[in-house]
């Protein structure tokens, strides 16, 4: 009967019952519970350490980290029941997937790494913008959506290959910055238009790429942008997301105008499902070595 009652009340906790039911379904790290449930380690090693003592978790060695399991199977049912009232149980799930999908993308890792030596040691002719003409000259023509494009960079190099550019932003001077930009350079295929990104003055199905370049952290409603990114695209249209993975840096709110300090992969993926699109994907692709020490993340997603 004790024991029967320290499980109870370990099952009481919100915090350890949503460790409990993601420790059901995979073994995990501190660091990767860390992850998923957004505490911090000192809490969740603690908790950890309060479940081994009630012999509902155990944990084994690999390499440098502790991997934790459920072991007391005997309560599955009460656990289940009991995750049924918590709130954050779905979006755990999610989560969950997404750290999955990291571990077994260890190609990732490396890849960060050789992206982080590219350029670091001069070599005639080797540089990221070489690199990025390259790939821009790769991309079919297509019609594309720069949504909060500023003065229109992007969309600039974009239009060397697109059939088509819309850029699109909320400031009537950047509007007539870029516009005049591309006139004076005679990019003929590049649109300038003033307009909100939760409502771009874009005709319905028109568009094969939507792109947000480090825009959507301006918009006071992000999941609303990328809706009405996806009422824009044609079926089978893209749509592409880079921005700032989520951070403390609350300068940022002051000195760029920032309505969000960034966004974690799970929202970002979040976004896109919730809008309707499929075949979601996502990457941490950059990695600040000098403080605030910000991520971005690549998100990808196909409309149906």
């Amino acid at each position: 009967m004790a024991s029967i009652l320290k499980s109870l009340r370990m099952l009481a906790d919100t915090s350890r019952l949503r460790m409990l039911l993601l420790l059901e379904k995979e073994e995990l790290s501190v660091a990767e519970l860390q992850e998923i449930l957004s505490m911090g380690q000192s809490r969740i090693s603690t908790q950890l350490a309060q479940l081994k003592q009630a012999g509902l978790v155990e944990d084994r060695k690999q390499g440098k980290n502790s991997l934790y399991r459920l072991t007391d199977r005997t309560l599955l049912d009460l656990l289940h029941a009991a995750g049924k009232e918590v709130t954050e149980a779905p979006a755990d799930a999610k989560a969950l997937q997404l750290v999955l999908e990291k571990r077994r993308d260890k190609v990732r890792s490396y890849f960060d790494e050789l992206a982080g030596r590219f350029g670091k040691n001069y070599v005639p002719g080797r540089s990221w913008k070489g690199l990025a003409e390259t790939l821009l000259q790769l991309l079919p023509p297509m019609v594309i959506a720069d949504l909060g494009a500023g003065e229109g960079t992007f969309s600039q190099l974009l239009a060397q290959r697109a059939k088509h550019v819309i850029a699109v932003d909320n400031s009537p001077k950047m509007v007539e910055f870029g516009a005049r930009l591309a006139v004076e350079n005679g990019i003929r295929n590049l649109e300038y238009r003033h307009g909100d990104l939760e409502s771009p003055p874009i005709e319905d199905s028109t568009v094969d790429l939507a792109f947000f370049s480090q825009s959507l952290h301006h918009a006071l409603h992000p999941e609303r942008a990328v809706e009405a990114a996806c009422r824009i695209l044609k079926s089978g249209g893209r749509i592409v997301l880079l921005d700032l993975k989520k951070h403390g840096f609350e300068q940022a709110r002051e000195l760029y105008a920032d309505e969000w300090l960034g966004f974690s992969e799970v929202e970002l993926r979040g976004f896109l499902e919730n809008a309707g699109f499929t075949a979601v994907q996502s990457w941490i692709v950059d990695r600040e070595n000098q403080a605030p020490a910000l991520e971005t993340i690549l998100a990808i997603g196909s409309k149906p």
